[in-house]
């Protein structure tokens, strides 16, 4: 019987269990499906696409060279499998779990819908370290351990092709799509080469930096791994890069301590944390679907008016508040699709507690501006840094302070606005401090030619925190606190087995990365 190969963000052949199975059982036709649900998400950007056709384009490579090419086509998942059942008859279904956004949530209960309907077996394979049908948070390290050390998959040698063959649409752009926005032109390019390639320098002349350049926009483009692209479309599998973790530590342990480099078993440290903690906030969402668009802790509803400051998001949004950080993060964002951890943290931050925002909206935007967006870790984070989590300690950035300690000298600052590069280093983070006459020497006039800060941020910083303060000391807040952090608070590994006993070592980090950075 043919075995249909369902292909969504896990686009490689290598480490792939659905494929490698389904080659083990006769014909093999590899799919991916173009769902216009999905791509007209609120969620979703030509950006997005353009990397995925990327890979698209490596994977079919490799699916071709094995014998048996990628099927592409376009459509409504279920509208698209009832074409395969009628022009092969009866088949197997293979695919990974996927914890993606509610769209794809409610597509793949169709999907499951279809194939009990028609008779269809439906294969789906656990990916990375998020468990469905979790009971109990106090398990999943070890599950998660457990996972991570099983062998890697092999990719098949050779696939055996199915006849008759439907015809492919082939890679279609976000114009041929119906998506309207450019793509950004600065972004990493997408596919298992680079990814590979990605991996391999990270770990050959990157890891000695990681753990202490990691924060500051000014290193952090060089020193961070830049794999969470890669690792959100699914190019890599996060248990291979766990266990490339795992050997590179055993060959440093192995080395004598005064030719071994230094800072890199910190590194890795550092890293291997991050990949425990990509899986941990995957699980969030994959525990709680609703939390995409629902506070974690439903006491804190009231807190922030649904509807947004419109003002205030447009000049979050576009860049224009009138805090150097904040723009000149954003305005990278827009070329690139990235930003590191601490300034997406500074971004979120000045949304939601300087303007007040809820963060439903910011974070759809972020969303399509972040390349490597992954809905399970992307919402329990924003969630975490706007304070409605109710176990997070609240975050409330100083945007001037955190220019001074991260960007002293204005060199990312004016890399991004190159409108305040005649301003001078005292006067950087704050440009609204200059007299008018150095400004006017200098032909940088505030409101004019940059913006004045859009609001007092010592002021609104101290109201967030009053009344987030006070709510959380409310009897009712706290209890429904304790029952969130049952099911979604970390666990000490070290003290797993008694967690299961004691059910007393819930935890939560103030601060993780928002993606692997």
């Amino acid at each position: 019987m043919l075995s249909v190969v369902w292909f969504k963000r896990d686009l490689r052949v290598h480490d792939h269990l659905p494929l490698t199975s389904a080659s083990e059982n006769g014909p093999v036709l590899p799919l991916y499906v173009y769902e216009p649900e999905i791509l007209h998400a609120p969620d979703y950007a030509s950006q997005h696409l353009c990397f995925t056709n990327e890979c698209l384009d490596e994977l079919n490579a490799a699916l071709t060279n094995r014998g048996s090419p990628l099927l592409i086509l376009q459509g409504e998942i279920t509208t698209v499998l009832d074409r395969l059942l009628e022009t092969y008859g009866l088949f197997n279904l293979y695919s990974h779990e996927e914890t993606g956004n509610a769209i794809s949530y409610q597509r793949d209960l169709r999907v499951a819908a279809w194939c009990k309907q028609h008779q269809i077996g439906w294969h789906e394979t656990p990916t990375n370290g998020v468990v469905r049908r979790l009971k109990s948070r106090d398990d999943w390290g070890a599950l998660w351990m457990t996972r991570m050390r099983q062998k890697t998959v092999l990719a098949p040698d050779s696939l055996q092709a199915p006849a008759p063959r439907l015809q492919s649409c082939g890679l279609l752009s976000p114009a041929q799509l119906g998506l309207t926005e450019a793509d950004k032109p600065l972004r990493q390019r997408g596919g298992r080469r680079l990814a590979v390639q990605q991996l391999q320098q990270f770990f050959s002349s990157q890891l000695q930096h990681y753990r202490y350049a990691m924060s500051s926009p000014l290193s952090a483009e060089e020193a961070c791994s830049r794999l969470s692209p890669y690792l959100a479309f699914g190019v890599l599998s996060v248990r291979e890069v766990v266990q490339k973790v795992w050997r590179t530590r055993s060959q440093l342990n192995a080395m004598p301590a005064p030719v071994r480099p230094t800072n890199v078993l910190a590194g890795l440290k550092s890293f291997e944390s991050r990949l425990h903690w990509h899986c941990h906030f995957i699980q969030k969402l994959e525990s709680e679907p609703a939390i995409e668009l629902h506070n974690m802790h439903r006491g804190f509803d009231s807190v922030r008016n649904e509807e947004i400051n419109a003002e205030f998001f447009a000049r979050w949004r576009d860049g224009e508040t009138g805090f150097p950080l904040i723009d000149a993060c954003m305005k990278m964002l827009q070329q690139t699709g990235w930003i590191n951890f601490r300034m997406r943290a500074l971004l979120i931050s000045f949304s939601s507690y300087q303007c007040w925002n809820h963060w439903r909206e910011p974070a759809l935007h972020l969303a399509r501006e972040f390349l490597d967006y992954e809905p399970g870790i992307h919402y329990p984070q924003i969630q975490m840094q706007s304070g409605v989590t109710g176990i997070n300690m609240l975050r409330i950035y100083n945007p001037h302070k955190q220019a001074q300690d991260q960007d002293p000298e204005g060199i990312f600052i004016k890399r991004w606005l190159p409108q305040l590069k005649a301003v001078p280093t005292a006067y950087i983070t704050e440009p609204s401090r200059m007299p008018d006459s150095l400004q006017q020497q200098l032909g940088v006039r505030i409101g004019i030619d940059y913006p004045a800060p859009m609001l007092n941020h010592i002021a609104t910083a101290r109201h967030a925190r009053q009344t987030l303060w006070a709510l959380r000391g409310e009897q009712s807040v706290r209890q429904e606190a304790r029952q969130v952090l049952r099911k979604h608070g970390s666990r000490n590994p070290q003290r797993e087995g008694a967690a299961r006993k004691t059910k007393k070592t819930a935890t939560e980090s103030p601060q993780r990365s928002l993606l692997l950075d």
